[in-house]
């Protein structure tokens, strides 16, 4: 369900879903140990999750370490902006049948690299919301 509360609003998960599918570019947030870690990913939406290829190295390794993580997509305009957050579990996919799944998303590199590992984050929450620019207003003048 979609509420506004003044010039923000918060997005119901069909229009998340809706703005997911339509950006290639999020932020995967995960961490090893006690350090964050955050890194920029070209994605797809498959069957209500994220799905993305990474090469060995940090990300897959924080990854495999931590499975609880955050993914966020957003863009704007002049006019407005929007944000949408997944709070969920990722699992590299071994298994061949879940490769062969993956693969069907035909979702290729964005750069000259071996990306041979995909990545399926299962959401547990995912939240939205848009955001229409304009001035500040008068002090006290806006209860939120």
């Amino acid at each position: 369900m979609t509420v506004e509360q003044g010039p923000i609003t918060v997005l119901s998960d069909v229009e998340s879903w809706d703005l997911l599918n339509s950006v290639a570019l999020g932020r995967l947030v995960t961490h090893i140990g006690e350090q964050l870690e955050i890194f920029p990913v070209n994605f797809v939406t498959q069957n209500r999750t994220i799905l993305f290829r990474t090469a060995e190295g940090t990300k897959l390794f924080s990854t495999a370490m931590n499975e609880n993580v955050l993914f966020e997509v957003d863009d704007h305009t002049v006019a407005e902006g929007w944000s949408v957050i997944i709070r969920g579990t990722a699992r590299v996919l071994t298994a061949s049948d879940d490769i062969h799944d993956a693969e069907r998303a035909q979702l290729l590199p964005w750069v000259p690299t071996e990306k041979l590992r995909f990545v399926r984050i299962t959401p547990s929450e995912v939240s939205g919301r848009r955001f229409q620019f304009g001035p500040e207003p008068e002090h006290g003048s806006y209860p939120g």
